[in-house]
């Protein structure tokens, strides 16, 4: 079998941190090779030296053969090579179309022409089943969406090397489904994939080889077929993982949190987001909220937590309303929130890790001296959370959060959430991005959360952690609660026809 790309003992070092250490790499024509290791052990680090990002300090990178200077990404694409990136390269407010020709944009006699363009990326859309309208623009699209823009961005271009970075960790389930399905028929048309993931079974599914890095080394090259998941997690962290938990019986208290009739009509469609949501959340439960994505889920959550304006209905915090509150007055009335975009709403990228871990704290007096922050605390109470959390970073709490690895960047938000004064934890997509290691350290940070008697509402698009971790679990259709269903008893079955909208039950809570 051919060698499309070889990587010869490439080292790339950033202030504090080996990030690549003397690490090699083959891919084979018409192959998938997964690149598998924990968060922060060097693979998008690898990825963005190949598609030229970054410059390495030493080694060599082959391209069918022949030796080449890869130095910027219009170099890559040259060679045939196409990046979808984890954090998305995409501006907000252009159009799809707009961003797919970005670069390489057509002309007719000097003037920019998109027509033949927009005929390309409709055929694509449809080809694969994409549905994306080229006219809408990036921030009205939802993230998922927004995925399948880079994907044709990359088709686009004609690639015959693709390396998806976490395609699928904003994905539903049936859309992970339909993503496997595309690569295995891009296979088939000849071109080769890096497939960089966190989710083994994913990896059993289409991968052939598996190439595994841990703490920017090179572990080793195995063959998927002969190698089971629980190897292939060893071999990422070092030990035996369990993801499996004995969960007792939960000790439901009080109700904290009562939500009844939330509407939200927004203004840019004529349908409602949210339809007449009630729900109550207990103490001491973890109620799961399912659906596939764009029911609604993230207006709901962007209305418990203040982040939307506009809606309708009533929502009562520890018997308090709040309605009509602020973000701060929520969060110093006790909600901690992990967000859907950890970039967007969960971090400033340019402030250091210290910053981002007291964003919330700042105010408290523990973290003051005369009115002012007191740095040398803070520094304290940052250095806390990033041992208890294991927050891996270049430069330790001094360390610019834009540069760290996106699974480190979710673990800083959780450290965050979780070390506040709450009794309601609102967690959108909790361990999105994360490795086998660090999603068994959330989902049991999560559990602690119940067993202390705080109320979880989770969010989450992973049935498998839906099913698993939650006491009861509602379902979100176009805007609605379709279901209340116990975890304990529905079927995966069952639980598609909801979340498809083929199938419902009325679920009514007193005003």
């Amino acid at each position: 079998m051919n060698t499309v790309i070889e990587m010869k003992n490439i080292t790339k070092v950033f202030p504090g941190i080996v990030a690549n250490d003397d690490v090699s790499l083959e891919l084979r024509k018409g192959e998938i090779l997964a690149l598998l290791g924990e968060n922060g052990a060097g693979k998008s680090t690898l990825m963005s030296v190949l598609f030229g990002l970054y410059e390495p300090e030493n080694g060599e990178i082959f391209v069918n053969g022949e030796k080449v200077n890869i130095s910027n990404p219009n170099d890559a694409t040259r060679y045939g090579i196409g990046m979808v990136h984890q954090h998305f390269k995409l501006v907000q407010n252009f159009t799809v179309l707009e961003n797919i020709v970005l670069g390489i944009e057509p002309t007719s006699k000097g003037v920019l022409s998109l027509k033949e363009a927009r005929k390309r990326v409709v055929e694509l859309s449809e080809q694969y089943s994409f549905n994306i309208d080229p006219d809408a623009k990036i921030e009205d699209i939802s993230v998922g969406m927004q995925q399948r823009v880079e994907i044709i961005k990359m088709l686009y271009r004609n690639n015959d090397i693709l390396i998806f970075d976490e395609p699928t960790a904003v994905l539903t389930p049936q859309e992970i489904d339909e993503l496997m399905d595309i690569m295995d028929s891009l296979i088939k048309e000849g071109k080769s994939i890096i497939f960089i993931t966190h989710k083994l079974v994913e990896i059993k599914r289409v991968a052939d080889r598996v190439t595994v890095l841990r703490k920017g080394k090179s572990v080793g090259t195995v063959d998927v077929k002969t190698t089971s998941v629980e190897e292939m997690s060893e071999l990422m962290v070092g030990r035996k993982v369990n993801l499996t938990f004995d969960i007792p019986e939960p000790t439901i208290g009080n109700t904290v949190l009562k939500v009844r009739d939330l509407n939200y009509n927004p203004p840019t469609h004529s349908s409602k987001s949210l339809h007449n949501v009630s729900f109550d959340l207990r103490e001491g439960e973890i109620l799961g909220i399912a659906g596939i994505e764009g029911n609604g889920q993230t207006e709901l959550v962007y209305a418990l937590t203040g982040l939307l304006p506009g809606y309708t209905g009533s929502i009562v915090l520890n018997n308090k309303d709040i309605s009509n509150s602020n973000v701060r007055v929520r969060n110093t009335s006790g909600i901690s929130h992990i967000p859907e975009d950890r970039q967007k709403h969960g971090l400033i990228l340019d402030y250091s890790l210290e910053e981002n871990l007291a964003l919330k704290e700042y105010l408290d007096k523990s973290l003051q001296k005369n009115g002012l922050i007191n740095f040398s605390k803070r520094k304290v109470y940052a250095d806390s959370l990033i041992e208890r959390f294991d927050i891996r970073s270049g430069e330790g709490v001094k360390t610019r959060v834009r540069s760290m690895s996106g699974g480190n960047q979710q673990k800083a938000i959780v450290a965050r959430e979780m070390n506040r004064d709450h009794n309601v934890l609102v967690a959108v997509q909790p361990t999105r991005g994360l490795d086998v290691g660090a999603i068994e350290y959330i989902h049991k940070q999560i559990l602690k959360e119940r067993s202390e008697g705080k109320a979880v509402l989770m969010v989450s698009l992973e049935l498998s952690e839906v099913l698993g971790l939650s006491d009861r679990i509602l379902v979100m259709y176009k805007g609605e609660i379709v279901a209340e269903l116990d975890p304990k008893t529905v079927t995966e079955q069952e639980f598609g026809l909801y979340m498809a909208g083929a199938k419902r039950e009325e679920v009514s809570y007193e005003k």
